[in-house]
């Protein structure tokens, strides 16, 4: 399956749209990237990580406090690749090129792979959003079935329960398998990579071997291979868990779509923006709280649509999105609450595990 176009010339609502989001940025007389408060965040939430990481390594404290350290330490990985490194990694964290490098870079000491992220994630996801065969975050065969294009198993009858275990466990298997599988096969599902520099070799080895050695052997030498393993696995487990719940809401609930190229043109029959809004959807907007910790993840059609400005002003710009859809007939998919976000996700799950 090669990539597919998409349709041109059918409208102006995304050049009205960039032009009105422009237009709030020239009129506040304000960057689109990030300010003070989420330099503080990042400079936050990294000490917090620095300093978990050192009292289980170093300090070795008893299991009742070791474990609630674990889980926290899992969390404070996920709002690291939410709120830094997602960022950094679209260009959109600071106005300075070498933050938004060692931002983007910080997934490298998180067990993943930067450079993998950015064509996995920047080029095809944000891209080929939700089409089957290209989009790699809607590709979880044969355990799960995210697209009713998809094969349909006896066990899929039963994911809308399984599925937590399964995500549970993505963030071990990213470190220790897909970002490798993606490494030697050269490809992103049927996206062939572009070859990779020299550099880029020694960068996806270097970051593999320190991350390895700082999380997997050290560890192990300091406090043995059972604490090591337990510790590990709940650190993993928690970040897996979160990371896959929030990307998850995003663009596989009820009312987001999962088009395909038409099989005479190959071209996907809208333009690309309002193929963004169809296939992505927002949740608990208005809860600060939530948006500061998943970084903004949670307006996610404002992410999709402009990638490049930071997460800090997405509650802004997402009154024009919102607005500018109203007037185009476009939906505009929004759960007020994400525990509303996560029975709509069990509900898809489960209809794709009955349809054929």
């Amino acid at each position: 399956m090669s990539t597919p176009k998409f349709m041109q010339g059918k409208g102006d609502f995304h050049t009205v749209l960039k032009n009105r989001v422009n237009l709030y940025f020239a009129e506040q007389k304000r960057p689109m990237t990030g300010n003070f408060s989420l330099l503080f965040k990042a400079a936050l939430l990294t000490l917090l990580y620095l300093a978990m990481y050192v009292h289980l390594v170093f300090f070795t404290p008893g299991v009742l406090i070791a474990i609630p350290e674990c889980i926290i330490f899992g969390l404070l990985t996920a709002a690291i690749g939410f709120n830094v490194m997602h960022d950094g990694a679209h260009g959109s964290f600071s106005k300075y090129k070498f933050l938004n490098k060692a931002a983007g870079s910080s997934l490298n000491f998180l067990g993943g792979s930067a450079i993998m992220w950015n064509m996995k994630h920047n080029i095809i996801h944000h891209t080929y959003t939700n089409i089957d065969g290209i989009d790699d975050d809607i590709e979880a065969r044969p355990w799960l079935r995210f697209a009713a294009t998809q094969k349909k198993l006896k066990m899929h009858k039963f994911q809308q329960y399984y599925f937590w275990f399964l995500y549970a466990f993505l963030h071990i298997i990213w470190i220790f398998m897909t970002d490798y599988q993606k490494y030697f096969k050269r490809k992103i599902g049927v996206v062939q990579l572009r070859k990779l520099s020299p550099y880029e070799h020694f960068s996806f080895w270097a970051a593999k071997l320190i991350y390895t050695f700082m999380f997997v052997v050290l560890p192990i030498m300091l406090l043995g291979f059972t604490s090591w393993l337990i510790g590990f696995l709940i650190i993993t487990m928690v970040t897996g868990l979160a990371i896959s719940i929030v990307f998850q809401l995003a663009h596989t609930v009820e009312h987001t779509e999962f088009p395909m190229p038409s099989e005479i043109t190959g071209k996907i029959e809208n333009e690309w923006a309002i193929h963004q809004i169809n296939t992505t959807a927002n949740f608990a907007t208005k809860n600060k709280t939530i948006s500061w910790l998943v970084g903004g993840l949670n307006f996610q059609i404002e992410h999709h649509l402009f990638p490049r400005i930071s997460h800090v002003h997405y509650p802004a710009i997402s009154k024009i999105i919102k607005k500018t859809c109203g007037e185009y007939g476009i939906n505009y998919i929004e759960y007020p609450k994400m525990r509303h976000a996560i029975l709509s996700h069990i509900h898809y799950l489960k209809r794709l595990g009955q349809i054929a």
